[in-house]
């Protein structure tokens, strides 16, 4: 496919991903290619145990911390270490295990830092995987990684043409579609949700797109008893698949 095709030329290029957990999660990934690790004396101990576990050559650098700043973009906290890895490989809906019983779909969610704490989440709670449009979404990047701190390697992430579509062949193998808006009268925890679920979000501020939420089975929202403030959508996420957790 075309598209396809284009998105993985432009996601192919290697990346700097760097953080104690980001960094020892790349390593032991072993479907992660890594190419090299820039990391402090101290941190290059820490890591050796992952790096004995691996079966392929990396080049290992022993650097001062302003020597690996020098490498990496912006003002960023390294913590001692860095990898250059090769992005992962493009998963499709049909990767998704027959076993997964809650999966997450991001409408239109760009923000790096809020997509990789929603993949956080999802790794805590056991999602089975993390849906995206391959469009308007966060590609591979140091601020995705370091936000979702490891959860990129454990948490299988998907992207795909079209949300709505992807939600239709998700009903197909039985989910329930589970969309949350702000304005649903019905709030999580006041029904339960039927699982295998798809739990979907949208971008802050806009919410939903129409079409998606209509293809959702149902829209709900989170109720706040405290003061009446709008919750930041990778709070929100972690809120909701506690309640579909334990309800």
């Amino acid at each position: 496919m075309v598209r396809k095709h284009l998105a993985q030329q432009k996601f192919a290029r290697p990346l700097w991903i760097h953080g104690h957990h980001p960094v020892a999660a790349a390593l032991a990934n072993p479907r992660r290619r890594v190419v090299r690790l820039a990391a402090t004396h101290e941190m290059l101990e820490r890591l050796a145990p992952l790096l004995s576990q691996r079966r392929d050559t990396i080049v290992c650098d022993a650097m001062t911390s302003s020597s690996i700043a020098a490498l990496l973009e912006g003002d960023t906290r390294h913590q001692g270490a860095a990898v250059l890895v090769h992005p992962l490989p493009d998963l499709a809906l049909h990767d998704i295990p027959g076993s997964a019983d809650i999966v997450m779909v991001l409408d239109r969610i760009s923000d790096p830092r809020n997509a990789g704490a929603i993949m956080r989440s999802a790794a805590a709670f056991g999602a089975a995987a993390v849906i995206m449009q391959e469009r308007h979404a966060p590609p591979p990047s140091a601020a995705f990684a370091s936000a979702a701190s490891g959860a990129l390697e454990w948490v299988p992430l998907v992207r795909v043409p079209n949300i709505a579509r992807a939600l239709d062949d998700l009903k197909q193998r039985g989910f329930w579609i589970t969309g949350l808006d702000s304005e649903a009268p019905l709030t999580l925890g006041q029904a339960p949700v039927p699982l295998p679920a798809a739990l979907v979000l949208g971008a802050e501020g806009s919410g939903l797109r129409r079409l998606v939420a209509r293809t959702c089975d149902q829209l709900m929202s989170i109720a706040t008893p405290g003061r009446d403030l709008s919750l930041n959508v990778a709070s929100a996420a972690a809120i909701a698949l506690h309640e579909i957790r334990t309800h």
